[in-house]
C-alpha cells in the first residue's frame, strides 16, 4: 500500500505489474482490497492502480459531500502523482459513477471505459429515498446494519450461500469505514447527474460487464445502457450477480483481457 497527500487529505492506492495501465475503482462499502486475486491476475499483465476511494478503507474524508467530479478530480490528480497520462478504468458500481465522471472531466485520460456492474442513469426517487434511510442508520450508529444489509445483495441470490466467507470479510471491512465518509459518498450518489448524453457521445472502446441476476440492475436496463452507444460492447457473466469479478473471476479476467488487448492496446 502506498499513499500521497492531496489538500491535506490522504490518498492510499495499491500499484503493482507493469505495462498498459488500468486504473480499478470500488463499489460502494467496498476498498481497493475487494480486487484481491482478479487485481492481481491483471497485474501479470497490465500495470494495475487501485485505489481507496475517499471515505472508504484508508483514504481520508474530503468534505461532507463526496460527489463524483470531486473524487474524478481526486483520480486525475493520483494518475498525475503516477506519471500515467492515460489508462484504461474500470469502475464496478459507485466506482463506474467516478469514473464516467473522470470521462466528462478529463476525457483525455481515458484509453478506454468499462462499467463493471454500473448503471449510467442518476437515482430515482426511490433510490434517493433507499439512500435517505441509510444515512439515517449512520447517523443512528448502525453501519454494521447498513454492511448486513446491504453486501449480501449484491452476490446472485443463488450465490449467496456458496460466497459466505467472502460476505462476512466485506461486512467486516465495511464496519471500519468513517461514518462520516460512507455518509459523504451516499451524499455525492444521491446527487450525481444522468450520464446517458456523455455514453451516447462517447467515442473510445466501452465495455458493459453485467450480470443477469443483478438484484441493482435489470437485464432490460443493461441492454438499454449498452445500446445508448453504438461501439459499446456488452458481455454477461451468466452466474454473477452484482460482483462478477469474485462470482466469476476467470470470466471476468478474460472478457476484460479480451477488451483491453484488442480494443486498446491494439490501437495505441
Amino acid at each position: 500500500m502506498e499513499t500521497f497527500k492531496w489538500k491535506n487529505s490522504q490518498i492510499s492506492y495499491l500499484d503493482q505489474g507493469s505495462g498498459f495501465p488500468i486504473l480499478l475503482l470500488h463499489g460502494y462499502l467496498e476498498t481497493k482490497e475487494v480486487w484481491g486475486g482478479f487485481g492481481c491476475s491483471l497485474a501479470a499483465n497490465y500495470r494495475v492502480i487501485a485505489p481507496d476511494i475517499p471515505g472508504h478503507g484508508q483514504s481520508s474524508t474530503i468534505d461532507s459531500t463526496h460527489s463524483m467530479e470531486l473524487m474524478a478530480t481526486v483520480m486525475a490528480v493520483l494518475l498525475d502523482h503516477l506519471s500515467v497520462t492515460s489508462c484504461v478504468v474500470v469502475g464496478h458500481s459507485m466506482g463506474g459513477y467516478v469514473a464516467l465522471a473522470l470521462a466528462e472531466k478529463f476525457p483525455a485520460r481515458i484509453s478506454g471505459l468499462v462499467l463493471f456492474h454500473s448503471p449510467v442513469y442518476a437515482d430515482t426517487e426511490e433510490k434517493k429515498a433507499s439512500r435517505m434511510l441509510e444515512l439515517e442508520k449512520i447517523n443512528q450508529g448502525q453501519m454494521g446494519e447498513l454492511a448486513i444489509a446491504h453486501i449480501p445483495k449484491t452476490f446472485a441470490n443463488k450465490n449467496v450461500e456458496s460466497f459466505q466467507t467472502e460476505i462476512q470479510t466485506f461486512i467486516t471491512t465495511a464496519k471500519t469505514h468513517s461514518p462520516e465518509g460512507v455518509s459523504a459518498l451516499i451524499r455525492g450518489m444521491m446527487d450525481r447527474p444522468d450520464r446517458q448524453k456523455l455514453v451516447t457521445g462517447f467515442t473510445k472502446p466501452l465495455l458493459f460487464l453485467m450480470g443477469p441476476s443483478d438484484n441493482f440492475i435489470s437485464k432490460e436496463a443493461a441492454e438499454r445502457m449498452a445500446a445508448l452507444n453504438r461501439g459499446a460492447q456488452l458481455e454477461w457473466l451468466e452466474n454473477s450477480g452484482h460482483m462478477g469479478f469474485i462470482e466469476e473471476p476467470d470470466e471476468s479476467f478474460r472478457s476484460l483481457k479480451l477488451f483491453i488487448d484488442s480494443q486498446i492496446i491494439k490501437h495505441n
